[in-house]
C-alpha cells in the first residue's frame, strides 16, 4: 500500500504538469516511483509508470508515430493501478508478473484454427497459430523473433518447435496435436519445455466439434462477453454475407434476422501480407456467404479483423476451397484465387456497393470528453482550466446531455471545475490546489468514457 500511495502521488503530479511541463524532474520522480514499485514486487505498476515516462519523452521530442490518445491511455492505466494499490482493494491480478509463468497442463488434445502473421514496429516478425482444446479452451503457439517482414512471411511454413512434433505451422493450423507434459501460461500460450512431447493428430473442420461451437452463437452475444473481460478480445466466429467494399474495408451482414452491417478490417494492412488483397477479392462477390473467424475491434463500431475465412455449410453461393485447405483459408498467408469462388453471378438482390455506413461510436458526442482528457494530458491542469473560461462552457456539454450522456457531461464539468479551483489559506491568500483531487476527477471522467465507449461498441453489434 505504501508503494501504491507513493506512485499515486507522483502520478497525480505528472498528470497535473502534462506534457508541456513533464520534463526531466517529473520523469525522474516517475522513474523513482517505478523503481520503488519494482522493489515492492509490483511489476504491473512499474510497467505502467515506465509507459508514461516513455510517452512523455516521445511527446516532448515530437517523435513520429506518437499519439496523444496512447499517452492518455497510459496515464489512465497508471492512475487506476496506483489508486487500487494505495487503497488495498486490488485483486491478485493487480500485482502482475515480471515474466510469463508456465504451469503444468498435463495431456492435451488441440485442434488447429488458423495462423496469424505477426509484424511489430520494433523489427520482430513471426507467426501465431491459434488452437482449440477438446474442452473448448483456447491456446496459442507462437514463433516470433527478430527479422521483420521476411520473418513474418516465412514463419507461416516454419516447423513447429514443440516437443519434436514433425509438423509446420501451416499443417498445424488445419491439423492437430496430442501433447503430453504440456506447459501452459495464464493466457493460453503453450510452452516448449524439456518434458513436452507432441505428435501430430487429425484436425477438425470448422463444422465439426469442438470447432463448430465458435460459430454457434450470435456475434452480438459473443462480443458482449469478450468486451466484458479486462483483456484483449479473443477470437469470434460468425457466418456473414458479403455486401460490398467501403474503401479498404469490406462490408458484410451476419446471416441472421435483423443483423447490422459489419465492417471487416485488414488484421494487418502491410501490402506484402495477404489480408488486404484477400478482402478486395471477397468484395468483388456481393452476396457470397462466408464463414469468418477474427478478432473484434474494441475501439470501433461493429468492426472485425478477420484472420481466416471458410465456406458456409449448406450455402449454395459460398467459397469453393481446396480439400487440402480443409475448407478454410488463412487470410495472412493463403491468397484467394478466382477458382476459389463459385461460378455464375451474384444472387438476386445482392448489393454491389456498401456505401456510407452509420457509425454510432464515431458520431457520438463523447469525443468532447476525449478531447478534454487529452487536453489535460498535453497542457496539464492549466490547459483544462482554460477551457472553463468564457461563454463556451455553458453550451459545450449540451450535446452530451441531449444524446443521453448526462453522467459524462457532469464528470467533464467537474473536471473543469476542479482544474480551475484555487483554494485560499487562513489569511485569504491564494494557494496551489492539491493535484490529487484533479487526478481523481480526471480518472473518473476517463473511466466513464471507457465504459460508455465499450457499451456503444457492444450495442453496434446487436
Amino acid at each position: 500500500m505504501r508503494a501504491g500511495a507513493a506512485l499515486w502521488a507522483v502520478s497525480a503530479e505528472a498528470l497535473a504538469a502534462g506534457v508541456v511541463a513533464g520534463g526531466a524532474v517529473v520523469q525522474a520522480e516517475l522513474l523513482r516511483a517505478a523503481h520503488t514499485a519494482r522493489l515492492a514486487g509490483l511489476p504491473r505498476a512499474e510497467a505502467a509508470a515506465l509507459r508514461v515516462v516513455r510517452g512523455l519523452r516521445a511527446a516532448r521530442e515530437r517523435r513520429a508515430g506518437q499519439r496523444l490518445a496512447d499517452l492518455a491511455a497510459a496515464f489512465s492505466e497508471l492512475l487506476r493501478t496506483a489508486a487500487l494499490l494505495a487503497s488495498g482493494t486490488g485483486g491478485p491480478g493487480l500485482t502482475g508478473g515480471g515474466r510469463r509463468a508456465y504451469e503444468a497442463g498435463g495431456g492435451l488434445r488441440v485442434h488447429g484454427l488458423c495462423r496469424e502473421p505477426v509484424l511489430t514496429a520494433t523489427g520482430y516478425g513471426g507467426v501465431v497459430t491459434h488452437l482449440l482444446g477438446a474442452d473448448g479452451a483456447r491456446y496459442t503457439l507462437s514463433d516470433v523473433r527478430p527479422g521483420g517482414l521476411a520473418r513474418a512471411r516465412g514463419a507461416g511454413a516454419a516447423s513447429v518447435a514443440l516437443g519434436g512434433a514433425a509438423l509446420d505451422h501451416a499443417g498445424l493450423a488445419r491439423g492437430g496435436l496430442r501433447i503430453t507434459g504440456a506447459t501452459v501460461s495464464a493466457d493460453g500460450r503453450l510452452g516448449a519445455g524439456r518434458g513436452v512431447r507432441a505428435v501430430p493428430a487429425p484436425g477438425a473442420a470448422w463444422d465439426e466439434e469442438p470447432l463448430a461451437a465458435l460459430f454457434a452463437r450470435p456475434a452480438a452475444e459473443a462480443v458482449r462477453e469478450l468486451l466484458a473481460r479486462d483483456a484483449e478480445p479473443g477470437l469470434l466466429g460468425c457466418d456473414v454475407q458479403v455486401v460490398g467494399a467501403a474503401g479498404e474495408h469490406l462490408l458484410v451482414r451476419e446471416l441472421r434476422a435483423d443483423a447490422p452491417l459489419l465492417r471487416l478490417r485488414p488484421a494487418h494492412p502491410h501490402p506484402e501480407l495477404a489480408h488486404t488483397a484477400n478482402l478486395r477479392r471477397l468484395a468483388g462477390h456481393p452476396g457470397l456467404a462466408v464463414r469468418v473467424l477474427g478478432r473484434p475491434d474494441p475501439d470501433r463500431a461493429a468492426t472485425l479483423s478477420p484472420l481466416a475465412v471458410g465456406s458456409v455449410p449448406g450455402a449454395e453461393y459460398t467459397l469453393r476451397l481446396p480439400p487440402e485447405w480443409r475448407d478454410r483459408a488463412d487470410l495472412g498467408y493463403d491468397r484467394l484465387q478466382g477458382s476459389h469462388f463459385p461460378d455464375g453471378g451474384s444472387p438476386s438482390g445482392a448489393a454491389a456497393d456498401g456505401g456510407p455506413v452509420p457509425d454510432a461510436v464515431a458520431d457520438s458526442p463523447l469525443w468532447r470528453v476525449r478531447r478534454l482528457l487529452e487536453t489535460g494530458v498535453a497542457g496539464g491542469r492549466r490547459a483544462v482550466a482554460e477551457t472553463g473560461r468564457g461563454p463556451e462552457p455553458l453550451s459545450a456539454y449540451g450535446p452530451l446531455r441531449r444524446a443521453g450522456f448526462a453522467a459524462a457531461a457532469d464528470l467533464a464539468g467537474a473536471l473543469v471545475a476542479e482544474a480551475g479551483r484555487r483554494p485560499r489559506d487562513a489569511f485569504g491568500r491564494l494557494t496551489e490546489a492539491s493535484s490529487e483531487g484533479y487526478a481523481w476527477a480526471w480518472l473518473a471522467a476517463s473511466a466513464h468514457l471507457e465504459a460508455a465507449h465499450r457499451s456503444l461498441v457492444a450495442a453496434s453489434w446487436a
